[in-house]
């Protein structure tokens, strides 16, 4: 019987292990080749790894379970066939070599006698007494009609409403009297914790945020800019961008324009250090800080000098989608020369993001 092993694949140099998040598949069920069989969470994304074959799915490796880069986790049994395949045709077969069975025919349901004459149920008032006695909240079982075969009447319903408003309201028996409320206790606060396990994300992202307040020199500043100039661009050309490119021409695109055009000017700050040596960069890869339910991540669009701001805008558009529906792949989340951040969102005026 020839099975297939699947194990975890190489995902990058700097990722050890993954954390198998969940299956998309049953146990046992008959997969496709290509078809997505499961997905693992890194520190950076979400990933689907898919079947290397048609067969049976063996399931190894268990949810939120971490494994090492290389370790198995599924299997898979290549003489179950494909899905649709002998499974499929073995049970139509059995359809087809079954006797058919012929339905009896249906009876025909008794006809319904027609009344000749009009049918008044007892107590059921008429129309004008049914108003009367909905808006004074009177029940037509309470009453006694006068009318023919027992029908309540409009005077009737008059009659009924006079009775009530004349009539005093019961008194509510002792027993049935509300209670005190009882005295509120000087610690009614609430005392209970909750513990979740962190995302293999949110985990990175904390060693990260550490390590780069102990290990990164950071320096704060500040200043204003006025955008006089930017806001009546936008407005004067708002309409047209929109009708040619489809999407709005927002705030993003121009700083990250600026930012690139500065970039290049000052190299030192486009630049990082790698042990003894300092690595310049002749482009602006500048990354977005996207929030998504997961966490903080930052794809980087490529090559800002080169792009139009229609290009950017789209750009970020569709990294931005990605990142909140967890499809960025580990490339288009690496690199980036140059960072931005729009804390405004959160509705501060600055801030200064590690």
């Amino acid at each position: 019987m020839p099975v297939i092993e699947l194990k975890i694949p190489n995902l990058g140099e700097s990722i050890s292990n993954v954390t198998f998040s969940k299956w998309l598949k049953p146990d046992g069920s008959i997969v496709a080749m290509d078809e997505p069989l499961c997905e693992i969470e890194t520190e950076k994304a979400n990933q689907e790894l898919s079947a290397d074959s048609a067969g049976k799915l063996i399931w190894v490796a268990k949810e939120g379970e971490d494994l090492e880069i290389g370790a198995l986790f599924a299997k898979i049994d290549t003489d179950a066939g494909e899905p649709g395949g002998s499974d499929s045709q073995s049970s139509s077969a059995a359809k087809e070599s079954a006797p058919e069975k012929k339905e009896a025919p249906a009876e025909k349901p008794a006809a319904e006698p027609v009344a000749t004459e009009p049918n008044y149920a007892s107590g059921a008032p008429s129309p004008a007494a049914a108003k009367i006695l909905a808006e004074a909240d009177i029940k037509p079982s309470e009453i006694n009609g006068t009318g023919r075969d027992g029908r309540i009447t409009k005077e009737d319903a008059l009659k009924a409403v006079d009775n009530k408003s004349n009539s005093p309201a019961p008194a509510m028996p002792e027993k049935e009297k509300a209670p005190a409320a009882p005295a509120v206790p000087a610690t009614s606060f609430s005392r209970e914790e909750r513990r979740e396990r962190l995302s293999r994300m949110r985990r990175t992202i904390a060693k990260r945020l550490v390590s780069a307040k102990n290990n990164t020199a950071m320096l704060t500043t500040f200043n204003e800019v006025d955008m006089s100039g930017v806001m009546a661009l936008r407005e004067k050309y708002q309409e047209a961008f929109v009708k040619k490119y489809g999407i709005k021409l927002g705030f993003m695109s121009i700083f990250a324009k600026a930012c690139a055009k500065v970039l290049l000017e000052m190299p030192e700050v486009n630049a990082f250090i790698d042990g003894d040596d300092i690595i310049y960069h002749e482009y602006a890869d500048i990354s977005i800080a996207i929030s998504t339910p997961t966490g903080l991540v930052v794809p980087p669009v490529r090559n800002v000098e080169s792009l139009r701001f229609s290009d950017v805008e789209l750009a970020i558009k569709e990294l931005s989608g990605k990142a909140r529906e967890g499809r960025l792949t580990l490339e288009e989340m690496s690199g980036g020369t140059f960072t931005i951040t729009n804390v405004v969102v959160f509705g501060v005026d600055a801030g200064t993001p590690i």
